[in-house]
């Protein structure tokens, strides 16, 4: 079978395809039968040349024309004048039906939104969308802070009154104590030699006391210091791509070892542009 097909020619990155006639059987840089056109969609010239006659005689012959140059005859108009001329109109007629086809086609391009645009909007709509998604995480996680921070001025509150409690009763127990040692040494004489030692005991009661109560406090600090570290750490393993913008989803995904990457996307994630930098990283 004869194809009208592209064949590549030009520069890495910046192609220029020849519209050739070949037969199929041959490979994409191999032997044509006839170049009938010329595609440059990349340079600056961005021009499309197409020798209209030959191209007609191969259609008329049998050729079938690929995908990608049927797209550029039906833009060019070719398939639409070899249409009014199978329908038996006359030149004036094809070359009016012509002009007029090319200016409706000139006005619809210059409406067109080119994939750069289309990108762009994308990619705003998608910071809009996880900024509000940041924005509603953060009120979150403040109420979250307030309602702990409440809680735990209640606990120190709590704290504060069982320390309270238990100083009055020391006083009350050191009072009543020293009362008592007062009124044994009234009635006997030899009770003065044995109040330093009930003084003494009396002032290390208080003293167990408080060491008891610095003890917890100490053991809580020490927790505390512990954890702090574990969870940062588990703070910074568990961040994803969620909890970035897209851009810095996408850096940090182009500058990071694959084995390091592990989770990092998760089924969570939307974003066109983070997935795609993501199958770009596995197909390295």
């Amino acid at each position: 079978m004869i194809k009208i097909r592209l064949q590549r020619k030009g520069r890495i990155r910046r192609p220029i395809y020849h519209i050739v006639v070949a037969d199929s059987r041959s490979p994409r840089d191999g032997r044509i039968i006839e170049q009938v056109g010329r595609f440059d969609g990349v340079t600056e010239k961005k021009e499309t040349i197409l020798n209209e006659d030959r191209i007609m005689y191969w259609l008329d012959t049998g050729a079938q024309p690929t995908d990608s140059v049927r797209k550029i005859l039906r833009t060019e108009g070719v398939l639409y004048k070899r249409h009014l001329k199978m329908w038996g109109k006359s030149d004036e007629e094809i070359e009016a039906a012509m002009q007029e086809w090319k200016a409706y086609r000139d006005s619809k391009q210059g409406e067109e939104v080119t994939r750069r645009d289309q990108v762009k909007a994308a990619l705003a709509a998608e910071e809009k969308e996880f900024k509000k998604q940041v924005e509603t995480k953060s009120a979150e996680a403040a109420k979250e802070v307030a309602e702990e921070a409440a809680a735990e001025a209640e606990e120190v509150a709590a704290e504060e009154t069982t320390e309270e409690v238990a100083e009055e009763a020391v006083e009350e127990t050191s009072t009543e104590e020293t009362e008592a040692v007062e009124e044994v040494a009234e009635t006997t004489e030899e009770a003065p030699a044995e109040e330093p030692v009930v003084e003494e005991v009396a002032e290390e009661a208080p003293a167990e006391e408080e060491k008891k109560e610095e003890e917890p406090a100490a053991e809580e600090t020490k927790e505390e210091v512990a954890e702090e570290p574990a969870e940062e750490a588990s703070e910074e393993a568990a961040k994803t791509s969620v909890d970035m913008t897209a851009k810095e989803a996408a850096d940090h995904i182009s500058n990071t070892d694959l084995a390091d990457l592990e989770g990092f996307v998760t089924d969570a994630e939307e974003r066109k542009t983070v997935l795609a930098a993501w199958e770009s990283k596995k197909a390295e």
